[in-house]
């Protein structure tokens, strides 16, 4: 990822001090497997996980974390770059939330050694985050009871779903602005806010009176652009480079009620997207969304059958079959949200799954921001009370690894929130960036703790039981 390589120059101290405490860099097959198989290291369990699934028999990855610990914030021993130099791959995210994982991966890029590094964020720079994502499109739609037959757009806004900037808005009968660029071969997400004459708010879902969608108009370069909508938000995905144009509708019960024919939007499809297509400041825990989860497990094998295209098809397949249980894992989500009584949860820890509240359309309050090392601050724990109350919210979540002993104790927060609320329950969550001692012996890899212990808790949390 461009945006992280400029982040590894920044971080040249912390690179020289790693490679300081490690040694000289090994050559391959010194420290790998001593059976000779061919194999690799990955930087936490996610990717883990993921590399087993996906090597199957052709490879085995080494999880440099320990069982108890999570990979944000970790610190390696010092001869852990030796060793991931002495193997044949490095699976990694390049960002400097997992600094010590990119120091390694630019100290073996510049000591041109033969470790083959895999970046799985490679390829989702226009689906990050900013960190506090805030936009116009997060407005509460009216509680009101709209007729899909009367209502009448008074105005129409469009937003970049990444940035939550305003990108285009529909002004009478004609476009203002512009579509943000799709990558060919990947996508971009933009949401819409309808208001009626009276300036109303028209709620916008799967399961809301209205849906947004987009089309490519009759004539138009229809190869160009695949279009999918979400509800509230439509996907533009890009199939081969070129323009092309769109109108986008409104619809209510299967049918059209609104659209925007009297003006097409150009859509347009680039090769590459520029340096700028990341925020400056994002989050990192991609990892946790099943939809982008698809997205990284795929980038690894495609990784693993370039370095070792004798088994390129065995990565491959074996790609295709575990996406489908991560697609399973997306309907899951999806089935949870549909259900769900209340919109907010509460999690005693840091703020690790923006990607999931973004996609499934929940919100999960925490007291601190991405950061497993903030404090909470005084303001910090009386706002969340605060949100315990106005919600009637009866379970508080916590991440097991945000205590010295995940398996056995709960954080300080769950206990404060518990004492100053009429919540009487807790539940763990986790975005599956490491695994407990208990975890480990039931086997549960990123799909098990989704299954058993995410969304189980999830659905406590929110009412959806």
């Amino acid at each position: 990822m461009n945006l992280s390589r400029r982040s590894l120059l920044r971080s040249s101290a912390g690179v020289a001090a790693l490679g300081a405490a490690a040694g000289c860099l090994s050559e391959p097959g010194d420290d790998g497997n001593p059976d000779g198989s061919r194999g690799g290291y990955a930087a936490f369990f996610a990717l883990w996980d993921w590399a087993q699934e996906v090597s199957g028999d052709a490879m085995t990855f080494t999880n440099p974390v320990d069982v108890g610990e999570m990979g944000h914030g970790w610190e390696p021993p010092a001869d852990l770059q030796r060793n991931v130099a002495g193997s044949d791959v490095f699976v990694y995210l390049d960002t400097a939330e997992f600094s010590w994982a990119q120091n390694v991966a630019g100290e073996l890029a510049d000591e041109d050694t033969d470790v083959a590094l895999i970046d799985a964020m490679d390829g989702l720079e226009n689906q990050l985050l900013p960190i506090d994502r805030e936009t116009q499109a997060d407005r509460e739609p009216a509680d009101y009871d709209f007729d899909p037959e009367a209502v009448s757009v008074g105005d129409f806004d469009v937003y970049d779903s990444q940035t939550g900037d305003e990108t285009a808005y529909w002004h009478g009968d004609h476009w203002h602005g512009e579509l943000p660029a799709i990558p060919v071969d990947g996508s971009a997400a933009v949401e819409g806010v309808f208001e009626d004459d009276e300036g109303r708010v028209l709620p916008l879902g799967e399961d809301e009176q209205f849906q947004f969608d987009a089309r490519v108009i009759d004539g138009a370069n229809e190869a160009v652009l695949e279009i999918e909508s979400e509800g509230d938000r439509v996907v533009l995905h890009g199939s081969e480079t070129g323009r092309t144009r769109v109108v986008f509708e409104l619809v209510a019960d299967g049918q059209v009620v609104w659209d925007t024919s009297a003006d097409n939007m150009t859509a347009e499809v680039v090769e590459e997207l520029g340096d700028d297509t990341a925020p400056e400041f994002y989050d990192p825990h991609v990892w946790a969304d099943p939809v982008l989860a698809q997205q990284m497990v795929e980038t690894i094998a495609d990784e693993l059958g370039d370095i070792d295209p004798d088994n390129a098809a065995v990565y491959e397949d074996n790609a295709a079959a575990y996406v489908e249980r991560l697609e399973g894992v997306h309907d899951q989500f999806e089935t949870l949200a549909a259900e769900a009584e209340r919109d907010v949860a509460v999690l005693a820890g840091h703020d690790s799954f923006q990607y999931v509240e973004h996609r499934y359309d929940f919100e999960i309050h925490t007291p601190v921001g991405i950061s497993p090392d903030a404090a909470e601050t005084e303001s910090d724990i009386s706002e969340s009370i605060a949100v315990v109350e106005e919600h009637d919210i009866d379970t508080i979540l916590y991440d097991p690894f945000e205590t010295p002993n995940p398996d056995e104790d709960v954080p300080r927060m769950v206990e404060l929130l518990l004492e100053n609320t009429d919540a009487d329950e807790y539940a763990p969550i986790t975005p599956a960036e490491g695994t407990t001692a208990e975890w480990n012996e039931q086997g549960w890899g990123w799909v098990g703790q989704m299954e058993e212990v995410t969304i189980p808790s999830l659905r406590r949390a929110l009412g959806a039981e």
